[in-house]
């Protein structure tokens, strides 16, 4: 990591080169998306994400606040190894620590990125940081200096900037690029601002700052009154060219701006807002699914892009207009994020090349070992059903994929249920690598298979939700079963199929557990946001 440069040709940011029209995406499902209740995620899933996110050509992974936690911090500096191509961003507030903290972090980074920010907001800086303004701006100054020891490209964002006085803030933003900011990010934090106000913001900031051109504006909007990509998109229009973003809109009340949404939008609309990314967009539905599986935070079915009525049609008059021409009524093509049509129907006759080459359209690179795991349940669940479509293999290698680390893995699980009772549960698990096994009984077999939970993991966490859904049609359907378990305000989500609910449902409750154990190490940073 560079320790001392300043010149801004240095920049280890994203390559964009003269391309004016390049926009460029910031992730932040891994910081700011795992911020949303329950969206807890540990090193390996985290590391998945990541993988993912660069081969689909994410220009910058905010990979976590590395001072939240010693799983963060973990977390940050294994993905900081691991991806090479993609700069690798740790979030850190305006204390010396914090940066000291990052900087720590993203030292195996090939391009480290140092994210840091303050409230700007009159509201904020009153009530929140109780500053004063003068003390704020020198904060931003002694912040943004301090990162620049540690690497050339640093990023200052002005926390809740949507309510921000416009004269401080170009105070502000003027000295951050003065110290040596490369990126300014102006935040609509709590989702307020709507899309022309938007846009005249970044306008005014770029007729009023005088040394603007020295950095990347960035964009950060949350979806409280729906309008994150909308807000998002107004700025890229009015001169933003860095917008930060999250897989599915993932992150804390209403979420983010959804970056499968901002990169189509981008892409299918060229002709009025002629501006790119780099972005494979055929993975956005891969890494839709990946997310969804790992944080338990399923995709509402007509979500845009990526719900799974996205690109179905019911109605009479839309079905014949699709068989005569698709474009009458879809403005993307299913192929171009993803979603492609297959003509390999799978079953139990189906053999290991077939598989593998159904799990390569689906998205899915395995080694041999887990290639054999997976070609192995495949077989079972092919022995359970006739047909074997392209949602159940997506649930069933997701399943897996998720759990490869967990302290508490699921063995086996016999129940008893029916009119007359008693309803009872005979699970066996492992719990850190020791077998265990009880039987419970319980009011219906769902929760006897709860009570079996507790009784062989003791906890004081509570069932917040439990959810069923049929991963395709059929009565042979896989079920795919949500649980969330809240613990001292901490929430988690844990998600598993199974062509067994109550089995299904078991693995569920497993995955929350885990994830629960997970958030016990992790606190919350005062004033963390954005």
């Amino acid at each position: 990591m560079n320790t001392t440069s300043t010149n801004a040709d240095t920049n280890t940011g994203p390559n964009t080169g003269n391309d004016k029209n390049r926009v460029i995406i910031f992730d932040t499902t891994l910081r700011d998306g795992e911020q949303s209740p329950g969206a807890s995620m540990n090193l390996e899933e985290k590391l998945q994400i990541a993988t993912l996110l660069e081969e689909m050509g994410v220009d910058v992974i905010e990979a976590g606040f590395p001072i939240a936690s010693n799983g963060d911090f973990e977390a940050v500096h294994e993905i900081a190894k691991r991806v090479k191509n993609s700069v690798v961003a740790g979030l850190a507030r305006a204390g010396l620590k914090d940066i000291e903290r990052a900087a720590e972090a993203l030292k195996p980074a090939a391009r480290p990125r140092i994210h840091t920010f303050l409230s700007t907001s009159p509201l904020h800086m009153k009530y929140k940081l109780r500053m004063e303004p003068d003390a704020v701006h020198q904060a931003v100054v002694d912040s943004v200096t301090h990162a620049r020891r540690f690497t050339d490209d640093v990023e200052w964002s002005c926390e809740d900037g949507s309510r921000t006085e416009h004269d401080f803030m170009c105070r502000c933003v003027e000295s951050a690029i003065k110290a040596g900011a490369r990126t300014i990010n102006v935040p609509d934090t709590v989702g307020y601002t709507v899309p022309d106000e938007y846009a005249a913001l970044i306008t005014m900031l770029l007729n009023r700052v005088p040394n603007i051109d020295k950095a990347i504006l960035s964009v950060h909007c949350h979806n409280d009154l729906g309008l994150a990509v909308a807000n998002s998109l107004a700025a890229v229009s009015a001169g933003a060219r860095q917008v930060e973003c999250t897989v599915n809109g993932l992150g804390e009340r209403a979420g983010n701006a959804a970056m499968e949404e901002i990169v189509m939008a981008l892409r299918t609309r060229n002709d009025v807002m002629p501006f790119h990314t780099g972005i494979d967009t055929t993975m956005i539905t891969r890494a839709s699914k990946l997310v969804s599986a790992i944080t338990g935070f399923s995709v509402q079915p007509n979500k845009a892009i990526v719900g799974a009525n996205a690109f179905a049609h019911e109605s009479g008059i839309h079905q014949d207009g699709m068989l005569k021409n698709a474009q009458t009524y879809e403005i993307m093509t299913p192929e171009s994020v993803g979603l492609n049509k297959s003509n390999i129907v799978m079953g139990k006759h189906s053999g290991r090349n077939a598989f593998r080459t159904k799990l390569k359209e689906l998205g899915f690179e395995l080694g041999d070992n887990a290639l054999n795991d997976a070609f192995n349940r495949f077989k079972d669940l092919a022995d359970k059903k006739k047909t074997v479509f392209d949602e159940d293999i997506v649930a069933l290698v997701d399943d897996e994929m998720t759990r490869a680390n967990d302290y508490i893995r699921f063995v086996s699980l016999q129940v008893a249920c029916g009119s007359k009772g008693p309803q009872t549960a005979a699970l066996e698990l492992t719990v850190n690598g020791a077998p265990m096994s009880t039987t419970c009984e319980g009011n219906g077999p769902v929760d006897a298979a709860f009570n079996a939970m507790r009784a062989l993991f003791p906890h004081e966490a509570t069932l917040q939700l439990y959810q069923v859904h049929a991963v395709t049609e059929g009565t042979d359907a896989q079920a795919k079963v949500t649980v969330r378990l809240e613990e001292s305000g901490k929430t988690v989500n844990g998600q598993s199929a199974d062509s067994d609910t109550i089995v299904a449902s078991v693995k569920a409750y497993i995955h929350a557990l885990n994830k629960l154990l997970t958030k016990r190490e992790k606190r919350a940073p005062e004033a963390l946001s954005a």
